[in-house]
């Protein structure tokens, strides 16, 4: 069946092959980007069923505007793909604070100000999907990635809790963890570097920024072959409200799950004996 998909970040990567993947199996697509004459350009031109327009994700202006030439062109959204984001990488210390506060703005206000445009929409039609793109560094903090994994962290709960706001109109929510794909995150026009400003993490700094970017272009994942999965759950009627992308990311968050049962029953004898006394009387 056709449906109305609305993508976000589809001049490149991970976007564009989501646009691609639902061009081709019939969908109406919207596709959205700071350039629309390069996202136009990469998806091969004007075509019946394709509809590129301008959208900055962190101006909420832009996410209005957006949106409402959606529903003039097709009259309906079935589908929000919140997937533009990016990486500002680097040991806490050496991110400013300007920078840290970017990476919010990019990977937790972007989706949030295109998802607020949309849902008037969604709950008109009591019907529709929002598939938010995380990462399994929304699950597992790792090293170098303090800006990355808070974003994603935090996309992680507002997802978790959205889905309680809105499931009562039929709106349907699915948060995205991948692995290692061979998008184009660590690619510059994604990743943001640091400059080693403090000599007890220059040498780790340098190390790992070489390391990252040895990776790119060598990552496991097939981002058609994602495209192609978030397209299949876009088309369930109960999709998974969480759906851990890649072998990667399911070992992680495998072993995730078991760290924090472990640390749940270790914390049994001293935090579960702090209730009020009379509590108990």
């Amino acid at each position: 069946m056709s449906k109305v998909i609305f993508v976000t970040g589809a001049g490149r990567g991970l976007g564009t092959d989501i646009a691609r993947e639902a061009l081709a199996a019939g969908h109406q697509v919207v596709a959205t980007g700071r350039r629309p004459e390069e996202v136009e350009k990469t998806l091969g031109g004007p075509q019946d069923n394709l509809l590129v327009t301008k959208l900055d994700i962190t101006s909420p202006d832009d996410a209005q505007e957006a949106v409402r030439a959606a529903v003039e062109r097709f009259g309906r959204i079935d589908v929000l793909i919140n997937n533009a984001g990016n990486f500002f990488a680097g040991y806490f210390e050496e991110i400013p604070p300007a920078q840290m506060r970017q990476q919010i703005e990019t990977n937790l206000f972007g989706p949030m100000n295109i998802t607020r445009a949309i849902l008037p929409i969604l709950r008109k039609q009591r019907d529709g999907h929002i598939i938010t793109l995380s990462s399994s560094a929304g699950i597992i903090g790792q090293e170098f990635c303090v800006a990355y994994a808070a974003s994603k962290f935090a996309v992680e709960g507002w997802m978790e809790s959205l889905h309680h706001d809105i499931a009562p109109y039929g709106i349907r929510t699915t948060v995205v963890e991948p692995g290692f794909f061979r998008t184009e995150l660590l690619v510059d026009a994604s990743t943001t570097w640091p400059e080693p400003t403090i000599e007890d993490y220059a040498e780790r700094t340098t190390a790992t920024i070489a390391a990252w970017k040895s990776m790119n272009g060598r990552q496991t994942g097939d981002p058609a072959k994602l495209a192609h999965a978030l397209l299949t759950i876009a088309g369930q009627d109960k999709p998974p409200l969480r759906f851990v992308a890649g072998a990667d990311a399911i070992e992680g968050v495998e072993a995730k799950a078991r760290e924090l049962l472990a640390q749940a029953e270790a914390s049994r004898e001293l935090g579960g004996n702090l209730a009020h006394d009379d509590a108990n009387a």
